[in-house]
């Protein structure tokens, strides 16, 4: 049997290094879990965001990168048990010259542009802040979305954390940093691998692997090695390495 992985280019979760082998955090779990019941045969797609999920329902592919678990996106597609549990932050030019703080502080500043990759949960939050439609920049992709803040058309960028983190490391001469958005705006959130949800013998295999690995010695340093912090990986949560 082998197994379609689709996957975007968003360091520390997936990317492909220095000889153009995909890799990241998502991608070698996907790898460990996948042996684990028997898959040796991966075949990994590049996507955009929003393609994830129409994709599975197209069958295009058969699992997703981790994403965000939400109600909404249960009524479409299946998701395993959380593989991490992260918070939200700001890509902002160095210095923060808009003074942000967080989604309510750029919903106050109303010369405030933010930009979001469509689709992705952190638009809606910037929306629910109260950020106005003609002060949001949409993207399809994080390269175009850190662009549009290092030439001025956005002030700041609204993703995970620790995509930001991962991004920086891997570009360290942009002149950016991260703003991290208050737990109490929004509280880290789970994000789990998807599934076509008539395909729920893999997504019960996966999860039953996963049960077993996440919170393991193994586990730990796989994670590790991705800048994710030991003490927060717990129950098969993980968040950002300070």
């Amino acid at each position: 049997m082998s197994v379609r992985f689709a996957y975007l280019i968003e360091p520390p979760f997936n990317y492909r290094n220095e000889t153009g082998d995909v890799t990241g955090c998502d991608v070698e779990l996907a790898r460990v879990i996948l042996a684990m019941i028997g898959i040796r045969d991966i075949e990994f797609i590049e996507a955009e965001f929003s393609q994830l999920l129409p994709g599975l329902n197209e069958n295009l592919w058969d699992m997703t990168t981790g994403l965000f678990d939400t109600a909404e996106r249960r009524k479409i597609v299946a998701f395993s048990c959380p593989i991490w549990a992260l918070p939200d932050g700001l890509l902002v030019r160095k210095g923060n010259p808009g003074n942000l703080a967080g989604y309510a502080s750029a919903a106050k500043n109303h010369e405030t542009t933010l930009v979001a990759i469509r689709d992705q949960i952190q638009h809606r939050m910037i929306m629910e802040a109260g950020v106005a439609d003609d002060h949001i920049l949409i993207c399809e992709t994080y390269d175009e979305a850190a662009q549009a803040v290092l030439d001025g058309r956005a002030d700041a960028y609204a993703s995970v954390a620790m995509a930001h983190l991962g991004f920086l490391q891997q570009n360290p001469e942009l002149d950016l940093e991260i703003v991290t958005v208050s737990p109490k705006e929004r509280p880290a959130a789970p994000g789990a691998f998807a599934f076509r949800q008539s395909d729920r013998e893999l997504q019960s295999a996966v999860d039953a692997a996963l049960l077993h690995y996440l919170g393991s010695d193994e586990h730990r340093a796989l994670m590790r090695n991705f800048g994710f912090d030991d003490q927060a990986l717990v129950n098969g949560e993980a968040g950002p390495a300070n």
